[in-house]
């Protein structure tokens, strides 16, 4: 019998970026092939249901899927599928909906009539599945916050998280297949809470703190935690592991409007917003802040959008990831007053780009004449701790990946910095 082959499309998040991951590792571990979408006889679809152009591009997809010329079974799962079971599956005879991402490759192989010999060990191959040098661990799923908002929680459910030996195990993993940075992932990170066997249950600090002590993973890198779960501890802890810890938080502070933040349901201020970031900058000046906006919440005003524009510029954002204001049906903030019209957003998401592109180009200038570590992902190209792009000039163009320290001496025309190794690599 010929290996059937399987292609997974990933959609949304980072953490449905490490699921799908995850899928292609059980995937691989029970002899399937994978391949792209074309030459597939079974396609996978890791949905998102964050805003309702992710749902419409999900729907894409699977039409897609359906009307490639092999005409492949497709298994849809994730949020779309928790939150609208059979909305997909009446698409086509030839959907099926597996709500459950863990159970995923065990329901491919039964549509394809496939048995697993076990002689496929599904070992991680930092190349081909993972990217070349980054790995996300996923060590969190579900969200109790109920911010006006989001449907995240629902598709999501209530907050748990990982063992920390599973954790433990998995970058492990990474660390023997060669990957020099594991990003630590969850919907809320910052409310990890787990135990190994025997132990306490600790934290998000204390799990960073055992994966230091107990691998020897090269660079940690945390997804996007929530500002109000950045405390002193975690600070600390960066500034502390500065050699191992990747300079770089992503928060999603949502407004840059106080009043706008209260409807919204975010329990902290601008104020206090700034209050962390300086916070984070006195003890780790290095680190690189990103974060997600949303223009366009209900009830936003010309003031108060003028008060998001003046945070962004007072902030100094190296990365900011802007969103119009999408309603989901079933959230508090869909039958809101006062809804913004779709031109209006349009403008203001335009206005708010040209700052966040002159910002993100002035915290990459600030950073030539300065030294950190980049990790190779496409030969000589990569990305530094802060999460700059990154040229390493001197190191060939086919050059494997790896992490080393870098002198950063220039940028160009795209943005893109140019840097010199320091020292030998690191790994």
């Amino acid at each position: 019998m010929n290996t059937p082959s399987v292609s997974v499309v990933n959609l949304g998040c980072r953490v449905n970026r490490v699921e799908s991951d995850r899928i292609c590792r059980d995937l691989s571990a029970r002899g399937l092939s994978l391949v792209d979408e074309a030459a597939a006889d079974l396609v996978v679809i890791n949905t998102c249901a964050v805003t309702g152009e992710a749902e419409a591009k999900t729907r894409k997809a699977v039409r897609h899927a359906l009307g490639l010329p092999r005409g492949p079974r497709v298994v849809v799962t994730g949020c779309v599928v928790n939150l609208h079971p059979d909305e997909l599956c009446d698409l086509s005879p030839r959907v099926v909906a597996e709500p459950s991402k863990v159970d995923v490759a065990d329901r491919v192989c039964e549509l394809l009539s496939w048995v697993p010999d076990g002689s496929s060990p599904g070992c991680l191959d930092a190349e081909r599945l993972l990217g070349r040098s980054r790995l996300g661990v996923k060590i969190q799923d579900g969200c109790n916050n109920r911010c006006a908002y989001c449907i995240v929680w629902k598709a999501r459910g209530p907050e748990r998280s990982v063992p920390v030996g599973a954790v433990l195990e998995q970058v492990r993993a990474a660390d023997a297949a060669g990957v020099p940075e594991v990003v630590l992932t969850g919907v809320n990170l910052g409310a990890y809470s787990a135990a190994t066997e025997g132990e306490a249950p600790v934290g998000l600090v204390g799990l960073i703190e055992s994966i230091l002590c107990r691998t020897g993973i090269p660079q940690i890198r945390l997804s996007s935690i929530e500002p109000m779960d950045v405390t002193d501890e975690l600070i600390d802890c960066m500034a502390a592991h500065g050699d191992r810890i990747a300079p770089f938080l992503h928060l999603p502070v949502q407004s840059g409007c106080s009043a706008t933040l209260a409807r919204m349901g975010r329990p902290y201020t601008t104020r206090e917003f700034e209050e962390t970031v300086a916070r984070i900058r006195d003890k780790v000046p290095a680190c690189g802040i990103s974060g997600d906006l949303i223009v366009g919440f209900p009830g936003e005003t010309e003031s108060e959008f003028a008060d998001t524009r003046s945070f962004v510029e007072r902030v100094g954002f190296s990365r900011l990831h802007v969103f119009r204001y999408s309603a989901r049906p079933g959230t508090p903030a869909a039958s809101m007053p006062d809804q913004v019209a779709p031109e209006v957003m349009a403008s203001r998401s335009a206005a708010v780009r040209e700052l966040v592109a002159a910002s993100a180009r002035s915290d990459a200038r600030s950073r030539i004449g300065t030294c950190e570590r980049a990790v190779l992902e496409y030969g000589n190209r990569g990305t530094l701790g802060s999460f700059h792009r990154v040229v390493v000039d001197g190191v060939p163009e086919d050059a494997s990946s790896g992490i080393l320290e870098v002198q950063i001496e220039s940028i160009d025309e795209a943005g893109v910095l140019h840097a010199r190794p320091a020292a030998g690599p690191l790994r």
